[in-house]
């Protein structure tokens, strides 16, 4: 197992972990940027199975928040402002009169302090950060740490921690997007994911949740007995249309001790198993990511990746029922989120 270091445009750090089977895992300290994860596929292959700008630079920008940490919180905030203990909080408007994934000046576009370490068995990077008390309109100042760990039976280890020392609200995940097929070799039309959800959040026509939940029984969204992605990007349902012909939804995980979600591609043979103790995720299907993007195996193009947003839902500053993003002050925040790889037939 090993750690190498790189300087990317003289002012980022380029990580890249690599386990004993020569899985790779690479990232920026710059947005904790996930740029690249080689796994192989069933003849033993590596290759790269996230999208990845093909020059550096891209990332500073990044609209499309390609491998990025998320936060404060993750996801949408309806009109952009939200009240806790009765005092009301306005954010940068940065997707039409919302707040989508911390804002402009969010997590993705900090430089972290990095910290390698390696043991018998792992390898990894922890990444901190201080966000102080009013950036971005988010009261507490908080103190972060997420921490990147490879292991030698692939797994990619996410772990979140921090404190805030004023109530606050927080929800934050990584931002990748997966494509099994390897080196962007087709669409995720023929991923096939199974998760245990039997409800999802109804979106109106800006990608705000309503308040309302829906059964996922007899719809494109029932993913408990596994089905393909293509179910829903072809789809005529309203709520695949509404959301760009695809899916941009919050799936509601079932109250089990540990959410597992797992994701196959027949082709590679490659799986990708999911664990996480959040209680739902966002799963997105590129529906709206542009055509033309220059990438590191290739064009940009709608379908191209597949995002598993674990996290709590912003929802739920304006709806009851929903898992809340609300921290008190000093309570400890600890989530985490492992993706596995490994290969089937």
């Amino acid at each position: 197992m090993k750690i190498d270091t790189q300087e990317i445009l003289n002012k980022w750090k380029l990580y890249t972990l690599t386990n004993d089977n020569g899985m790779t895992v690479s990232f920026l300290n710059f947005g904790g940027i996930i740029t690249d994860i080689s796994v192989p596929n069933r003849h033993n292959q590596l290759e790269n199975v996230v999208l990845g700008y093909k020059d550096y630079l891209d990332y500073e920008k990044n609209p499309n928040f390609f491998g990025a940490i998320i936060g404060r919180v993750a996801g949408r905030i309806q009109d952009a402002s939200y009240t806790i203990e009765n005092q009301t909080y306005t954010l940068v408007s940065n997707e039409g009169g919302h707040h989508l994934h911390g804002g402009d000046g969010g997590f993705h576009q900090v430089v972290w302090q990095a910290s390698p370490f390696q043991t018998a068995d792992t390898v990894g990077v922890k990444l901190s950060h201080k966000s102080l008390d009013g950036e971005g309109g988010y009261p507490g100042t908080f103190e972060v740490a997420v921490t990147y760990t490879l292991t030698n039976n692939n797994e990619l280890i996410l772990n979140y921690s921090g404190t805030s020392d004023k109530t606050t609200v927080l929800t934050m995940t990584n931002h990748s997007y997966f494509n099994l097929n390897g080196n962007l070799a087709d669409t995720i039309h023929n991923h096939h994911v199974t998760m245990k959800s039997d409800e999802y959040v109804e979106l109106n026509s800006e990608l705000i949740p309503t308040g309302k939940k829906i059964d996922v029984s007899n719809t494109p969204f029932d993913f408990r007995n596994g089905r393909e992605l293509v179910d829903g990007i072809n789809s005529l349902s309203e709520q695949n249309s509404v959301a760009n012909h695809g899916y941009d939804h919050y799936f509601i995980l079932n109250q089990i001790q540990q959410h597992i979600i797992s994701v196959k591609e027949d082709i590679s043979g490659r799986v990708m198993t999911i664990k996480t103790n959040q209680p739902g995720l966002v799963m997105y299907t590129s529906n709206t990511l542009e055509d033309g993007l220059e990438l590191a195996e290739g064009k940009s193009k709608p379908y191209l990746g597949v995002c598993f947003e674990t996290q709590a839902s912003p929802a739920s500053l304006h709806h009851e029922g929903f898992p809340s993003v609300i921290i008190k002050a000093n309570e400890l925040y600890e989530k985490q989120t492992v993706f596995s790889f490994s290969i089937e037939g």
